[in-house]
């Protein structure tokens, strides 16, 4: 086997260790589960590809203990016998595609092509196809790698199944050692200064690696193993390239858009909520309600509120959601040191970036707990890197958590909660929670039944498609209030009066 013999050959001790670890690896797991109820988790990158590798030789190796013969695994040369799961998705690069396909026709990978997200083809596929391990390429600094071991159930939530983990020890030279020293293809975007590769929405080439070039005027970029510090590979990933303006609203309307509208954007905010207390019904969300209206009071529009489990990728997947439609995402709860409390990883996962000692922060922490500040201190202190800004306040007695566009909020009661908005405002949060125009609120009541007023409530939606009209009820018997927002107060009045005209006639 050629990857077995280049390593063997390979005057590099380090990663001759490293190899015979992630081969042992591999064939504890061949020996625990029947290759039929083993997969292969495949995307294109440099870790996944080293994995690949690894499992041909590792395999093969198997097969030898085993007590075949080379000559008996010669029909094994052109097929890679490990099922092999390829999510597709609309937002990857085209060479990650290409590589995939192409790598996979080289070696006889037989691919499951899924085109949901991670959770739900995993899903699909578990049901159809019974698996009780998947190899992974996950490497500690990855934040999916927070807690794992080589050998780690999936988490509570997910389908059942074992994550094997071979490179979990592997550093970033590591990976480069394995694929120069193999001489095996990699994505073709390595060779343009991509270090860690992503979606083409969040994925961008590494700084690091730029090269000037004053005659042609254009940046160049020198290839990924030429990288010397392998702690900033995820330095091209730290930024989310979203779109201007993608979380502003052109009007504050029943689902309606003005094309000609007179009113500026508004902003618009997000609120996750973490907790499993919450959602079993033992305690009550008053933090939710309370920032709901203090975010109301300075002009802008809550465009959705979300409770999710105490749970890494619950948080990590609310967060990817929301932080890419909205101006700015609150989140609360989880933050601390108990186990429960994943909200910090959570967050680092929906931006894909390890978590890293943010020593500010952690002396703030032994400034607040004095002798009571042990390792738990330290762990709090782990923060999402590249990405996190500390905000100070006199108030505050340790500083608030913004990373990007996601404000983490350790408000454990409305009291708290009041402090930390009053110190945001203050602040004004490098002009991202800066008040706004206010709404202009009105309301009135009628006895009229639903059925009366769906009909000439609906007209007036779209006759005043810059003020939102909504009604409620306070019990079923009662009257139903009728309410009006929007940020010009003559066209709110207007909207008033002719609703008023229209439920009197």
């Amino acid at each position: 086997m050629e990857i077995d013999e280049a390593i063997r050959e390979s005057n590099d001790q380090r990663l001759k260790t490293k190899y015979n670890n992630a081969i042992n690896v591999i064939q504890r797991a061949l020996a625990l589960y029947p290759i039929e109820e083993v997969a292969f988790s495949f995307n294109g990158g440099k870790d996944s590809t080293v994995l690949l590798h690894l499992l041909r030789a590792g395999y093969f190796l198997h097969q030898v203990d085993c007590g075949h013969s080379n000559g008996n695994l010669s029909g094994h040369a052109s097929t890679f016998p490990i099922r092999t799961i390829y999510f597709e998705s609309p937002s990857a690069f085209p060479e990650i595609n290409s590589f995939t396909y192409e790598t996979a026709s080289s070696y006889g990978v037989q691919l499951d092509i899924l085109r949901q997200d991670f959770k739900s083809g995993l899903e699909a596929l578990l049901k159809s196809k019974p698996t009780r391990a998947i190899f992974l390429g996950v490497r500690i600094g990855d934040p999916t790698a927070v807690g794992q071991e080589q050998f780690s159930p999936s988490s509570p939530g997910w389908p059942p199944f074992m994550r094997v983990n071979p490179i979990l020890d592997w550093s970033y030279r590591d990976v480069w050692a394995f694929l120069l020293t193999c001489k095996v293809q990699y994505c073709s975007l390595y060779d343009q200064g991509y270090t860690s590769i992503g979606s083409v929405n969040d994925t961008a080439p590494n700084a690091l690696l730029c090269i000037n070039d004053s005659a042609g005027g254009k940046e160049k970029f020198r290839p990924a193993y030429m990288l010397s510090d392998g702690r900033l590979e995820r330095a091209g990933r730290a930024r989310k390239l979203s779109p201007p303006n993608a979380g502003r609203i052109t009007t504050v309307s029943n689902g309606l858009k003005s094309v000609e509208s007179h009113q500026s954007s508004i902003l618009t905010a997000s609120i996750v909520v973490v907790g499993d207390e919450i959602l079993f019904g033992t305690v009550d969300d008053q933090l939710g309600p309370s920032l709901c209206r203090k975010l109301h009071s300075i002009g802008w529009m809550v465009s959705h509120i979300a409770v999710v489990r105490s749970d890494v990728d619950s948080v990590a997947e609310e967060v990817e959601r929301q932080k890419s439609t909205s101006d700015m995402v609150f989140l609360y709860g989880g933050v601390g040191p108990l186990h429960s409390d994943v909200s910090i990883v959570g967050v680092a996962k929906a931006f894909g970036v390890p978590l890293d000692l943010n020593e500010e922060f952690e002396e703030r922490l032994r400034h607040l707990y004095g002798e009571k500040c042990t390792a738990e201190c330290k762990e709090m202190a782990q923060l999402p890197q590249g990405i996190t800004e500390l905000l100070q306040h006199e108030k505050l007695p340790v500083p608030l958590i913004k990373c990007e566009n996601v404000m983490i909020l350790s408000a454990t009661n409305v009291d708290e909660l009041e402090q930390q908005w009053d110190s945001l405002i203050d602040l004004r949060c490098s002009s991202l929670v800066t008040p706004t125009e206010s709404f202009v609120s009105k309301h009135l009541t009628t006895s009229l039944s639903d059925l009366e007023v769906a009909q000439p409530l609906s007209k007036l939606c779209i006759e005043f498609p810059d003020i939102y009209i909504g009604c409620y009820r306070k019990f079923r018997s009662g009257p139903i209030i009728v309410t009006l927002e929007g940020k010009d107060e003559e066209m709110v009045e207007a909207a008033m009066e002719a609703v008023s005209r229209t439920l009197s006639s």
